[in-house]
């Protein structure tokens, strides 16, 4: 059985997800790979000890040490935002590395997209870029309903992801890197690239930004760094236009995703809330169809029941299944090309938020 060797460069919070999917593999799949955990690399040496003790990591390691590591062959890039093109340039020189699991943001700036673009186009490594809930069920259920053609062309469309933890000054205060201003940081590169990633699945490349708004002021809070944001855009292959919108500060919204399309013929929509189906509309029937999915990849596992509705975690461990070689050709699978193209509209969305904000204050 191939056995991965695995490296984190991160050991916060999303490093502690991961490590979970990757050793929860063996109980969803039959056909899962074998994984040694082989070291784990993060800027504090007594934090990256101990989450290396707590999760099973052979070793912890220092920056330098880590990329002279000869039997790492496959890195997750789970660090802070502002590291990823950095990290993700050294795991492309590390020679026995041939797997790249990239978390999102892919990276901060213009200049990082296209030499990373250049950079990918030259390497025959496999990346995958942190986009997870294209593979909870019912988002690929809906998105293989979607492209059947059923409904026709869209028409228009709305998204939202909202949270409402940075309300709380304390949880501010402990996440303060996560509020630099965009594109590094705000809720539309954290959250918000999550929903351009589903619009981007759903609807092809090429979207169109056309304006930005953001609302939401706390004392600590950078003006730069978005709590709320409004994105506007077109698709100019369909005509369709529609509204996506991220946010740090909607009280009583817990997790939620919510997906609305509109089309020629009939609509789609998915809610988070309800995550164990999803629902369409036809013209044609005059009725309504939910579609109950559960926790069914259906084809490949329905552990632990069909019924069960899924969660977070969950679609993070199908998304392990993908990048370490699973067989799911129904998959979505989020490659550099797709993390770029959300960065692409998470920097244009940077630019026309400063725009806004400049407007507002030369009233």
């Amino acid at each position: 059985m191939n056995v991965f060797q695995i490296g984190f460069l991160g050991a916060g919070g999303i490093a502690r997800s991961h490590a979970y999917a990757l050793q929860s593999l063996k109980f969803y799949y039959n056909s899962a790979p074998g994984i040694s955990l082989s070291s784990v690399c993060s800027r504090n040496a007594e934090s990256r000890g101990s989450f290396a003790r707590a999760f099973g990591f052979a070793q912890a390691e220092g920056f330098d040490d880590f990329r002279k590591n000869q039997e790492i062959d496959t890195v997750f890039i789970l660090g802070p935002n502002n590291t990823h093109f950095e990290h993700f340039k050294t795991a492309l020189e590390m020679p026995a590395v041939r797997r790249i699991y990239l978390e999102k943001p892919v990276c901060s700036s213009l200049e990082e997209e296209l030499e990373m673009s250049k950079l990918a186009a030259s390497s025959d490594k496999i990346i995958q870029v942190g986009f997870q809930y294209l593979q909870t069920p019912a988002v690929r259920e809906a998105l293989s309903f979607w492209k059947s053609g059923l409904l026709g062309k869209p028409i228009h469309f709305d998204l939202k992801y909202y949270h409402g933890d940075y309300l709380q000054k304390t949880y501010r205060e402990k996440r303060a890197t996560r509020l630099t201003p965009a594109p590094d940081g705000g809720a539309m590169a954290d959250l918000g690239s999550h929903g351009i990633s589903l619009l981007t699945a759903f609807l092809g490349d090429g979207l169109q930004l056309n304006h930005a708004i953001q609302a939401g002021e706390f004392p600590g809070v950078p003006a730069g760094s978005d709590l709320f944001s409004s994105i506007s855009l077109t698709d100019p292959k369909t005509m369709a236009a529609g509204h996506m919108s991220a946010s740090r500060i909607s009280s009583g919204s817990g997790d939620l995703v919510s997906l609305e399309i509109y089309a020629e013929k009939g609509m789609l929509r998915y809610s988070s809330q309800t995550s164990e189906y999803f629902e369409y509309y036809t013209e044609s029937s005059g009725t309504w169809t939910k579609k109950m999915i559960g926790s069914n990849y259906n084809g490949i596992t329905s552990f632990p029941s069909g019924h069960v509705p899924a969660g977070w975690l969950r679609s993070l461990v199908h998304a392990h299944y993908l990048f370490l070689g699973g067989n799911d050709t129904r998959a979505f699978i989020p490659g550099l090309n797709h993390g770029l193209e959300v960065q692409r509209l998470v920097r244009e969305t940077a630019h026309h938020l400063e725009k806004y904000r400049n407007s507002i204050a030369n009233r």
